[in-house]
């Protein structure tokens, strides 16, 4: 365990490379930071430090850097996250409150939290199997030929178009859309396959065949979708921070464009508080230079999906943090909302 001054020398080294991309000698420390003790003892923390592996020394420099470690001690041990200040929250809600539909939503949040953190900022659209069915529409396109809408708690829609065995009457198809709403409204999407599997049994013999397929329908797109969609934004945010990735910014870039790697970093919905995770402790080598801010989002107190920033290790972590964690209640909030 380290003693309460050393974990305020590191505080110090963080904060001051953080804010100056320099760094840090013990003269500047004493300097700029009220640590009540002599340069002589902050340079014998500062050993201490770099032998237990919290700084290291860039090798051109007299200066220390915090290495992974040291970052990950002073994430551990922050006592709060930056706050917004009004206006600041003011201009998240009414941004995020002028989107007009769920794919509006996650652009405009992709948008401000690059913005906010300048950062890349990913958004993961919520997730069908975490999702509950608001409603289902059927609309006669032709005599056999149908259109289904599926609408989501989250406000996603999926539209399919299916084709029947045989012509579907305005009454049949009614009664189809009535008895369908009254089993999956308000259920979970991942209930459904067993709350509908009876039902082309209550139907005329006529209608079973067209009923089997409209649900068929339905089951087809609550499968596909469980592939997970993201949307990311602000990469070029990367190109200030040149000199934060050791060798070049191309595997970062390359890493981001993986869906799969995307998702792996922003974790399981499940586990919808904040996560930070930094330098190697990245799986995907790419991103060993970089932390990752996450954070899970949703209506009510269930995440549906996470959000979050990726950036260098060398990163105003309070800042980030209380900017992931605003932006992810007001989405929330709007969802609830929609």
């Amino acid at each position: 365990m380290l003693s309460e001054r050393r974990l305020e020398v590191l505080r110090a080294i963080v904060q001051d490379y953080v804010g100056t991309e320099e760094p840090v000698g013990s003269k500047a420390l004493t300097e700029r930071h009220h640590l009540g003790v002599s340069p002589a003892t902050v340079r014998n923390d500062m050993a201490a430090l770099e032998e237990e592996g919290f700084i290291a020394q860039p090798h051109t420099s007299a200066g220390r850097i915090p290495t992974d470690k040291g970052y990950r001690l002073f994430v551990d041990k922050l006592t709060s996250v930056k706050p917004m200040t009004a206006p600041e929250r003011r201009a998240i809600q009414n941004f995020l409150g002028g989107a007009v539909d769920l794919d509006d939503v996650v652009g405009r949040t992709v948008r401000l939290l690059a913005q906010l953190t300048r950062q890349v900022a990913v958004v993961q659209y919520p997730s069908l199997t975490r999702s509950t069915v608001r409603h289902v529409e059927l609309l006669s396109l032709a005599p056999a030929r149908l259109m289904l809408v599926v609408i989501t708690d989250t406000g996603r829609v999926e539209q399919r178009h299916v084709d029947c065995p045989a012509p579907f009457g305005e009454s049949a198809l009614a009664d189809l859309r009535a008895r369908l709403n009254s089993r999956v409204a308000g259920r979970r999407f991942a209930d459904v396959p067993q709350l509908v599997q009876d039902l082309p049994e209550s139907f005329e013999a006529d209608d079973r065949g067209t009923v089997s397929t409209v649900l068929a329908t339905l089951l087809e797109t609550l499968v596909e979708e469980t592939e997970e969609r993201l949307m990311i934004g602000g990469t070029a945010n990367l190109t200030r921070f040149g000199h934060d990735f050791p060798l070049v910014i191309r595997p970062v870039l390359e890493a981001l464009e993986e869906q799969v790697v995307l998702l792996k970093l922003l974790g399981e919905a499940e586990d919808s508080g904040m996560t930070v995770r930094i330098g190697h402790e990245n799986a995907h080598e790419g991103l060993n230079s970089t932390s990752v801010v996450s954070v899970g989002y949703g209506s009510g107190g269930e995440a549906v999906a996470k959000l979050g920033v990726v950036g260098p290790t060398r990163m105003d972590y309070p800042g980030t943090m209380g900017a992931v964690r605003a932006v992810a209640r007001y989405v929330g909030q709007i969802l609830a909302e929609s």
